[in-house]
């Protein structure tokens, strides 16, 4: 849900300032304040977050799941402090350890899972996507816990994503950054 005055466009200097228990994302300098997870978004994340992190174990890249900020500078900010988009996706693969800071990720992830939300529908499936595309992350995962459904998308050579596939519970998707990691969707679609 928008939260923001029509003439003011927000940075992530505001970002800053907002209290630590409130999960706030920046786009296109609107702000946006995030709804509590529930009990079965959870689940879900937790369950990927366990089938990846556990792959990456002793390799260079992390996962880090939200709350966790990610920077998404256009180029022409001064610095990162008039960055107008900072997203809070629900899963980041990271493999460039220089985007790491103590704030959270400045830069492009490599890959970016959003759990869909009914209050996050359009968001995830058109801001974000874009959003996404255009700052180059790799490949983008949408997960829809009620229909126990995956979307992916994978970035193409002319920086663009490619013809979305579409997974149900019962399969396995090879990930395309990590061609050796397939994620079980019956163990994430387990507690449903």
């Amino acid at each position: 849900m928008p939260l923001s005055r029509e003439d003011k466009k927000y940075t992530f200097a505001d970002y800053l300032t907002y209290p630590e228990d409130e999960r706030w994302e920046i786009i296109d300098g609107v702000q946006y304040l995030q709804a509590s997870p529930t009990p079965v978004h959870q689940e879900v994340l937790t369950e990927l977050v366990r089938q990846i992190a556990n792959h990456l174990i002793g390799k260079p890249c992390k996962v880090y799941p939200s709350p966790f900020c990610v920077r998404l500078p256009l180029g022409s900010e001064k610095n990162e402090y008039e960055v107008k988009n900072i997203v809070e996706p629900d899963i980041s693969i990271i493999c460039d350890k220089s985007k790491i800071d103590d704030k959270g990720c400045n830069g492009a992830p490599d890959m970016i899972i959003e759990i869909i939300s009914p209050s996050s529908i359009k968001m995830d499936r058109v801001v974000k996507f874009n959003k996404y595309e255009k700052a180059g992350v790799k490949e983008y995962w949408i997960v829809e816990p009620d229909q126990k459904l995956v979307s992916v998308v994978v970035l193409q050579i002319n920086q663009r994503y490619g013809r979305t596939e579409i997974y149900t519970e019962d399969d396995k998707i090879t990930v395309s950054i990590f061609p050796d990691l397939v994620i079980d969707l019956s163990e994430v679609f387990t507690s449903q």
